[in-house]
């Protein structure tokens, strides 16, 4: 790691191997496919590895992503995001053009109404699946109480192809045990594939129903009915994941920083804000001690605070801060979703080699 300019974000090769195996040999056990979010790492070729190990396609927040993943080849995309206004309809209409398969989102009627009005201008039919704020997050999603009603009038609306229904579940920190993430997946999946039942009833032909994150998927894809999964931080896992029993040794991904100035009672990093997340896991209290990151090998330390291209590392005890200048550490991000977002490019490491690997669908936000 000397030979790495600092700040710098590293992918253990073999332990993402391994992440990406175990997940999908979980979510495969239960007869249920698995369509990782790739939002995470935003790089085609660890997409590429996930469809290898076994993945139906992938999926991605924008369209933005999208553009990149199939530029890289990748032929089976599902965008779980709404697609409004016209420019970015007439992108998804040259994407639909391209794919082997396209599935869009849709998750309001106004949504529907716009991608439908498109598709009959451009004699296109999209495939579309629908969101259901099953668990009330309040983002996106068609309300639970009037989901069938409402995916019932999407269906009809000509050029839109109803396939299916998908939901995303919180899971409470609170607890800070793994059993949480059990009980969250499946009451999600559980209350998915109420819907799904409903909409066949009335008629509504659905190959996927569908629904989860890392922390659930894995029990999303037990519940009966369930067709696939949509996890994303397994593939690297941060220092979150510890709600859901993810030890250091199972994390892929974590930024190499040096010691920049120091004294007994702190040390100065040369990250910020700008390299890691600013994410806290309010949620789960004895996380809080870790600060921003967890920094491995020193248990007695916290990454303290942040100011932009400054993170204050500082003693979790009282004891003295035996930070001597030059020292590298090595810090699990909190979340390293947007982590990897402030990042161009990342280290591959396996072994003694060390490859720099470009975030190919960074910045990707539209």
């Amino acid at each position: 790691m000397n030979t790495i300019q600092t700040p710098a974000l590293v992918v253990d090769v073999p332990v993402m191997e391994e992440n990406i195996r175990e997940y999908q040999a979980a979510v495969s056990k239960s007869g249920c496919k698995l369509r990782p979010h790739i939002k995470t790492h935003k790089i085609p070729r660890i997409a590429k590895m996930q469809i290898a190990a076994g993945a139906q396609g992938i999926m991605c927040a924008k369209l933005s992503e999208a553009e990149v993943m199939a530029d890289a080849g990748i032929d089976d995309i599902f965008i779980c995001y709404p697609i409004i206004g016209t420019e970015k309809l007439e992108r998804l209409g040259a994407l639909n053009k391209r794919l082997k398969r396209l599935i869009v989102e849709v998750e309001s009627i106004e949504g529907g109404e716009g991608l439908s009005a498109y598709a009959q201008e451009t004699h296109q039919n999209f495939q579309v699946i629908c969101e259901i704020d099953s668990v009330r997050m309040n983002r996106t999603g068609f309300k639970y109480e009037t989901a069938v009603e409402d995916i019932l009038k999407v269906s009809k609306m000509p050029g839109i192809q109803v396939i299916g229904i998908f939901a995303y579940a919180y899971m409470t920190m609170r607890d800070g045990i793994a059993h949480s993430a059990e009980q969250a997946g499946v009451a999600e999946g559980k209350l998915t594939v109420a819907v799904a039942e409903k909409l066949r009833a009335a008629g509504l032909e659905l190959e996927i129903v569908a629904g989860g994150s890392t922390p659930t998927a894995r029990y999303v894809a037990t519940v009966p009915q369930i067709t696939e999964v949509h996890p994303g931080t397994y593939v690297y896992y941060d220092t979150m994941s510890k709600f859901f029993g993810i030890t250091s040794e199972q994390c892929a991904a974590y930024v190499v920083a040096t010691v920049v100035a120091s004294n007994e009672k702190r040390a100065c990093i040369d990250g910020g804000c700008k390299t890691f997340s600013t994410d806290l896991a309010i949620d789960c209290p004895p996380l809080l001690l870790e600060g921003y990151g967890r920094i491995l090998g020193h248990e007695n330390l916290r990454l303290d605070h942040m100011s932009e291209e400054h993170g204050i590392v500082i003693s979790k005890n009282g004891e003295p801060v035996d930070l001597p200048i030059g020292t590298k550490l090595k810090i699990i991000p909190n979340h390293i979703c947007p982590c990897v977002a402030l990042h161009e490019y990342v280290y591959f490491a396996q072994g003694d080699t060390l490859e720099k690997v470009r975030v190919e669908a960074r910045g990707k936000l539209e």
